[in-house]
């Protein structure tokens, strides 16, 4: 548990403390305003931010990005009039995904989620979302746009979205960060079979660390993702007035998107496991190979070792030690047994 999720304990409900890490080094507010026939976009200074105005014939998307400066976060949010829990859950970056219904409002965060190849590590982003009937309100951990693609799409006049209203606009929101799971989840099979390619060819204490941290990894990706199963599927079930009808079709296809993710996940942690047996098995196959070659060796010089002992003794009276040519024929010796050894081990396919 972080510091700072330890600082909450014993407090208030509705205590508004941001407990993540993520610094920006200056808030942006963002407003698109959009109907099916025009859109605007303006970016709001932070001292601006109370004058920030809602007009009936369009969709507002109030984004914010950056959530250290609670003094702005609870300002915009009581100026939206957003719940005192609600704005306590905005900036709880350890909450799981979570969707809940207040006040003609729907609640919704969720994990945005990117994979480091180099370090390979999971990347955890909290984002909270607040829609209304005409209004909706995102607030982003860190300064990089995660919604740029429903930004281009809205720009579209042609676009479903620019038609619809703030439910499916959420349903847009949650579908691209889906689509980035799956880029996610790639990536994490890429490094998957890479591990497994290096195995075949060489195994080292390198490899088992990947294995090791790729699981560790794996249970981050499916602590963030499958509770959202849950958030998609309240949110398809909910008689809220908010959401149409017809936007409920989109949202069971997220759904069904969002098992087939966690059954990729559940896949990848089976593969993980069987790497993990393949590095095992592969080192004791390297072993087992190592002693069969010491075995064979030693094999072959018991026999050598037994002649040159018996010769090698001092005793006064052997009678091969008068021979003249006993030496060389020892050494014939020797070297026929090394040869019919050889032979031997070949034709048992030993060696």
């Amino acid at each position: 548990m972080s510091k700072k999720r330890r600082i909450k304990t014993g407090m208030a409900p509705g205590s508004v403390i941001y407990t993540g890490n993520k610094q920006v080094d200056e808030m942006v507010i963002h407003h698109l305003q959009f109907n099916a026939t025009s859109v605007k976009d303006s970016t709001i200074r932070k001292e601006k931010y109370l004058k920030i105005t809602l007009e009936p014939d369009y969709i507002d998307w109030i984004d914010i990005r950056g959530m250290q400066d609670i003094e702005v976060i609870t300002s915009i949010s009581n100026h939206f009039k957003v719940h005192p829990l609600l704005q306590e859950g905005i900036v709880d970056v350890h909450q799981r995904p979570n969707y809940e219904e207040h006040d003609n409002a729907i609640f919704v965060t969720f994990k945005a989620l990117f994979f480091d190849k180099s370090t390979l590590t999971v990347q955890r982003e909290h984002v909270a979302v607040i829609i209304r009937d005409h209004s909706l309100l995102t607030f982003q951990e860190a300064s990089s746009d995660l919604f740029e693609v429903v930004r281009k799409r809205i720009s579209n006049s042609k676009s479903r979205v620019r038609k619809r209203g703030t439910d499916y606009l959420l349903f847009a929101l949650l579908d691209c960060i889906v689509d980035n799971y799956y880029i996610t989840l790639d990536q994490f099979e890429e490094m998957i079979e890479e591990i497994e390619d290096r195995i075949s060819e060489d195994q080292n204490n390198a490899e088992k660390s990947k294995i090791h941290k790729l699981k560790k990894e794996l249970l981050v990706l499916r602590k963030s993702i499958a509770p959202l199963r849950e958030v998609i599927s309240n949110f398809s079930r909910s008689d809220n007035t908010i959401i149409q009808e017809n936007t409920n079709i989109f949202i069971r296809n997220l759904y069904e998107n969002t098992i087939q993710i966690v059954d990729s996940i559940d896949s990848y942690r089976d593969m993980l496991n069987s790497l993990q047996d393949l590095f095992i098995a592969e080192v004791s196959f390297k072993m087992n190979k190592v002693m069969q070659l010491l075995t064979l060796i030693s094999v072959i010089f018991i026999p050598l070792t037994f002649l040159a002992g018996i010769y090698g003794m001092n005793f006064e009276y052997i009678p091969e030690l008068s021979y003249k040519y006993g030496y060389f024929v020892l050494l014939g010796v020797m070297f026929v047994l090394f040869v019919v050894l050889l032979i031997t081990f070949k034709r048992k396919k030993w060696m």
